[in-house]
């Protein structure tokens, strides 16, 4: 009988030492959401992108608020041919996954910042503004793209209330919700934007009594989906930043070519606009491996891998794509497969940009062909 007795209690060291474990536990877990806080200011976690920075919602329930929202995506450009391939292969993918399930997406159009029409009128939706007045990029041609977008927004008339920023090295590669939860836009976090450590530059245009320059989101101008009535208050202030930071020798020094990308974040900040952070926007080969449930492939890095699929970044590669190579036209559709042991981002980037033509997107299939064909050949 005692031992029965006995045997329903629990001793008191031991409950001691759970509630002990409990609360390490507990605290090791606030202290780690505290710090990354700190560290960023923005409630995003490594490998925990469902926590949503400016509401504290799950990213999830923000999708389903946002489900049946479309928005227009808007692409700037040049008439340069470099542009033009990329232009057509984008738009190309766009029309295949705008109806597929999942996505929002509505219209289409090309903003042409070249002051003419071209030869592409007729086959992407186009409306033509005009560039910079000569001398005024110095250079650097991506400064025409917030004057771009201002003078869209003046003529713009379409139905979608959100707008999706993109640029032509973007190719989707998933059907793309409406990530925009609200007046809150959804924007892509890049690695290399930093506002914290650039503080002391960055006064010159958030002044402290703006506040803590955390305000400032670490993205750029794309890709982003944003309310047009928002971008209409945001985009005058970007346009004349991205000028004055240009006008600025430390600024442009500092910040180089992704001068307009600070510049859009430092506007946005400006208007009291924070954004929520998606690490599955886009992917980047080579540095990216997958392509998962992300939605957008940016191919702005050069891919180059020895025949044993090795990369050598740095080092032009017995394989290679890299855009820059095709300055005068489209890569050909015959460009050689890519070696065993590429990630899959690789392929799915080498399938997307040579076989326009196929009407079955996704990455799974083409790889099985790939497969295939590397089992044929060896």
């Amino acid at each position: 009988m005692i031992a029965r007795k006995n045997m329903g209690r629990a001793s008191p060291l031991l409950l001691v030492l759970l509630a002990l474990g409990f609360f390490l536990a507990t605290y090791n877990l606030i202290t780690m959401v505290v710090h990354n806080k700190a560290a960023s200011g923005k409630w995003v976690m490594d490998g925990l992108d469902w926590f949503d920075p400016i509401t504290g919602k799950p990213e999830e329930l923000n999708r389903v608020q946002a489900t049946n929202v479309k928005y227009h995506v808007i692409l700037t450009a040049t008439d340069a041919a470099y542009s033009k391939w990329q232009c057509r292969i984008m738009y190309y993918w766009y029309k295949k996954v705008r109806n597929m399930d999942g996505s929002d997406m509505g219209g289409f159009t090309r903003v042409l910042h070249s002051g003419s029409p071209d030869d592409l009128m007729a086959e992407i939706p186009t409306v033509v503004v005009d560039s910079l007045p000569d001398g005024l990029d110095r250079g650097y041609i991506v400064l025409n793209r917030p004057w771009a977008f201002v003078q869209w927004l003046e003529k713009a008339t379409i139905d979608e209330e959100y707008v999706l920023m993109a640029e032509p090295d973007h190719i989707f590669v998933n059907p793309l919700p409406n990530l925009a939860h609200g007046d809150h836009p959804a924007a892509f976090p890049f690695f290399y934007i930093k506002p914290a450590e650039n503080e002391k530059i960055l006064r010159k245009y958030y002044p402290e009594e703006k506040g803590p320059v955390t305000n400032i989101d670490p993205i750029g101008n794309s890709p982003v989906i944003i309310k047009k009535s928002i971008l209409e208050k945001i985009a005058p202030t970007w346009m004349n930043i991205s000028l004055t930071m240009k006008d600025d020798p430390e600024t442009d020094k500092a910040f180089g070519w992704v001068l307009e990308m600070y510049a859009y974040a430092v506007a946005s900040a400006l208007h009291g606009v924070r954004h929520i952070l998606h690490k599955d926007f886009m992917l980047q080969p080579p540095w990216d491996l997958e392509v998962g449930r992300k939605y957008i492939i940016h191919y702005t890095y050069g891919c180059d891998y020895n025949m044993k699929g090795e990369l050598t970044y740095g080092k032009i590669g017995e394989w290679r794509f890299d855009k820059r190579s095709y300055l005068r036209g489209p890569p050909p559709r015959n460009l050689s497969l890519p070696p065993q042991g590429v990630p899959e981002s690789v392929v799915c980037l080498w399938k997307y940009c040579t076989y326009r033509p196929f009407t079955i997107p996704g990455c799974l299939v083409h790889h099985f062909f790939v497969v295939l064909l590397f089992t044929s050949v060896n």
